[in-house]
Formats: structure tokens, sequence, C-alpha cells
């Protein structure tokens, strides 16, 4: 297969052709180190300030221009391969600032001013998605990934949702689009990246991601890099060899059939809950606390998945409606029900070289009620305690079905059989809920650490079960 070594997108307007200095070197760095694009700020080079934020646009799989904020701390700069990207110093024309711009100016929305780039580029990228006169939620939402010390947010909020009342100062869809699909076609060979003892790889098929996978089982999978970053990061670890997925249009699909929602790996974090939401609308606020906007543009569903973090928010629901998992090693496939991906902390079913093609969600029952609740220290931005899901069936009054699982509370995201078992066939009652919630001290044995102890899980997760009995059946009686 042929392939390439360098690297072309757009910055601010111009096309780069770029070698990079190792294939994992970041976005930031290379703003900062070698374009003295220095407005984008480094603050905790772990995808959690804001203070990296730039504004990234790509094709959608139907052509259309889609601008994301995204981190520049934690994106390695050879998966902007045929995309677009702006960075604060690009917004002002002609002497005058962009009107996200002169919003945070005329609402006092900065102060010290090391935080403001990475708001603006926030703001600017609802802008140019068209959320130019947003409400309070929309900004609220879009700007989860920014933090400030300094101004207390409500100016900066107040400059978001003014930003509409100036001059319209949007991009030309049309003539990125064209500059999108020209690199397309410039960038139609496989990306491959060498340096010191490391190699990169972005194949352009799914087949040749395959081929590749099953000839370097060793190599680290990146899809959307919000865990894979931080090894570089946090971690300062040397990647000897990275494959890319991102690369793989086949891979970005959500498909639905007669049966069930198909979502492909490299299917971004916001898309792929969307497509949950739109079937199972319990998942929305799940979908709005997983992470911060641009956790959620770069992130993909699958990966988190695939990552098997004992507390990733997504498992558990996932393992509750009996999802299933597509595995591909070279040319075979097969497929197994999620919680039997699990096997051990950091440990899961998949043999050398084999990688998590897809999830297939079964489409909703008529009959069915499920829940999902995420237990934090902070609402934003924060790593679940607990994350419990339920997905249960009632016949005339008695348990037909039910599925109970949990992240946070064992090595990895869990069912709770014995207190499914306690559960099925019986009235769905206080009784049998009691004795269940009971039950689960015999599922899970939890461990404690910085964010919750192991009594505290215990005890919310009961109090959890709890709370889905009182919803599900619309009961106020708290005598438990």
């Amino acid at each position: 297969m042929s392939q390439r070594q360098v690297v072309s997108f757009y910055l601010n307007g111009m096309v780069q052709h770029v070698m990079p200095v190792s294939p994992t070197q970041t976005v930031l760095q290379y703003l900062r180190e070698q374009m003295a694009l220095t407005g984008t700020k480094e603050g905790c080079a772990e995808g959690d300030c804001g203070a990296c934020t730039v504004t990234e646009a790509s094709l959608d799989p139907d052509g259309r221009v889609v601008f994301r904020a995204i981190n520049a701390c934690i994106r390695f700069l050879p998966t902007l391969d045929g995309h677009a990207l702006w960075t604060v110093e690009s917004l002002s024309s002609g002497g005058r600032l962009h009107p996200v711009q002169q919003a945070m100016v005329d609402h006092h929305g900065s102060q010290c001013g090391f935080c403001t780039p990475g708001f603006v580029m926030s703001m600017y990228t609802m802008y140019q998605n068209g959320l130019t006169s947003p409400v309070r939620e929309e900004v609220l939402d879009h700007l989860s990934g920014n933090l400030c010390r300094c101004t207390g947010y409500r100016p900066i909020i107040d400059a978001a949702l003014n930003m509409g009342n100036y001059p319209e100062a949007r991009l030309d869809l049309e003539q990125i689009q064209q500059q999108l699909f020209e690199l397309q076609e410039q960038c139609q060979e496989s990306l491959c990246i060498t340096g010191t003892d490391q190699r990169y790889f972005a194949p352009n098929s799914l087949d040749e991601l395959a081929a590749l996978y099953e000839a370097h089982p060793q190599a680290v999978l990146l899809a959307g890099g919000t865990d894979v970053g931080l090894m570089v990061t946090k971690q300062l670890r040397t990647l000897n060899e990275v494959i890319y997925l991102g690369a793989v249009v086949e891979l970005n699909q959500i498909e639905r059939d007669d049966d069930c929602l198909r979502i492909g790996a490299t299917v971004l974090l916001n898309e792929g809950y969307e497509a949950l939401a739109n079937e199972y609308p319990e998942v929305r606020e799940l979908w709005k606390r997983f992470g911060s906007m641009p956790i959620r543009n770069s992130g993909t569903l699958v990966g988190n998945v695939a990552n098997g973090s004992p507390i990733g928010d997504t498992a558990p629901f996932l393992i509750a409606v009996q999802t299933r998992v597509v595995l591909r090693k070279g040319a075979r496939r097969r497929e197994l029900p999620l919680e039997d991906l699990y096997v051990d902390y950091r440990k899961q079913n998949r043999e050398p070289g084999e990688l998590v093609e897809a999830v297939l969600v079964p489409l909703r029952s008529a009959d069915i009620q499920v829940a999902t609740y995420k237990l934090s220290k902070r609402n934003d931005q924060d790593i679940s305690a607990v994350c419990s899901a339920y997905a249960l069936r009632v016949d005339q009054g008695k348990v037909a079905s039910v599925r109970i699982a949990h992240g946070g509370m064992a090595a990895t995201s869990r069912r709770a059989p014995h207190a499914e078992q306690v559960l099925d066939g019986q009235k769905w009652g206080e009784e049998a809920v009691a004795r269940a919630m009971q039950a689960l001290e015999n599922d899970y044995q939890p461990m404690s650490d910085m964010r919750a102890s192991n009594a505290y899980r215990l005890k919310a997760a009961r109090n959890l079960l709890y709370r889905f009995y009182l919803e599900s059946t619309g009961t106020t009686d708290t005598r438990i």
C-alpha cells in the first residue's frame, strides 16, 4: 500500500503541509512552539481546563462541514490530517474584533485573561455552527469545558448570550467545504509517520486497519485520544506504535435496522449519545454530564467502551439494555455480549490484534423501563463515584426480566446477578426491592479511593436501586 508522511490541513485559512516532530506531537505544541500562536494556552495538559481550546472543522459522512471545539493539549497533530483549524489569532479582521470577542469586551468577560482565548474559541465554535443567539442551557453546555478562576462566569455567559447582537461574521461554508474536499483528494494515501523509535499509522480502510492491527498487535489504538493523549502529556510515555482509527470512513457510521443501532468505532461521543438518546431519552442527562463539550467532540463512544475503565459511564447502561460488541481480527468478525468483553481490570476477552469495530444496541421495546444515574462530587466534568443502570420489564405486576449494572463498584463495569435473582419473578414492590438492595452486598465489594469510600459506594448503589423503583412506579413512599 502506498503511504505518505506529511500531514495536510488548513490553519487559520492557510493550507499547511507538515512533518510532525514526532508522531505524538500535540496540536498545542505545534501551535505554540512552531507557529508562535501563543494565544492558545496550556493549563492542565489533560483536557480539563479549556485554556487550549481551538476550533476544528471536518466533513461529516454526508459531506457537510461541522465545527467542533477541541482540546489542543491532548490532540495529536497527525489527527488533523484533512481537517481545518482556527485559533484565537485568526478571529479579528480589518482591525475589528469578531462578535464573540467584542461581546466579551462589552460584557466584561475577561479579567486575568489566561482562560479568555479558550472561552472565545468555544463561543466562536457555537457561532460558526449557527448558534449566534443561544439559550442559556446551550451556552452552559458549550462552555462546560472552560474553567475560569476570576469572573464567576456570569459575564462570560452574558457575552455568549449576546454575541449575536453584532454584525454577522460567519465563515464561508462553501469555501471551507471545497477546501476540505480538495484535501481529501490529496490524502488518498494512508498516512504513515515515523520518528525515533516511533511509528504512526492512519489506514484509510477497515480492511487495511484490521490487517495492520493483526500484524502489529502491540500497537496502541487511537480513536479520540482523550485517554491516549494523557499517556503522553501526563504519564510522559513514549508510544512506539500508534494506529489511528479516525481516517477509516466505514467506522464513522450510525446505522439503524429493525433490531438495533449499530454505532461504529469512530463515532464521536456527542453523535453516539445523541443516537442513544433518540432511542432511550433517559440517557440524556448522562450524555451532558459525561464530559465537557471538547471531550465529547474528540472522544468516541465505542472508545469509552473498548477502554474498559471500571469508571466508564457508557458501559453500565449499554450492558443493562443487552448491547453486543462486534470484534474484528483480520478478516474474521465475532460478536459477544458487552458484559462478556470485560474479564478483569484492564483485561478483556479480546485476542491480540483484535479490535472493537462497533456496538450493537437493541432498539427500545415498548414495555421496557430504563434508567441510568451518575453520582459524582461535581455535576460537570467529573468522574463518577458510582454509575448505575437498569432495564426492567414488569408483567401483571411481577418482574418479567431485570438487568442491573454498575460502574465504579468493581474492577470492571459489571451486572448485579444476586440482586437480579432476588427480583426475578417477584412482585415489583417494596419487599422485593428491599431484599435486592441488601443482595447488592453479594454482587460488589467496592474499593475506597479519593472519589468515595467502599461503604459510600455500596450505600449509594442500594439507594439508586430504590430511586429507580420509586421513579418506575411513581411512588412517593419512602419507608425504607
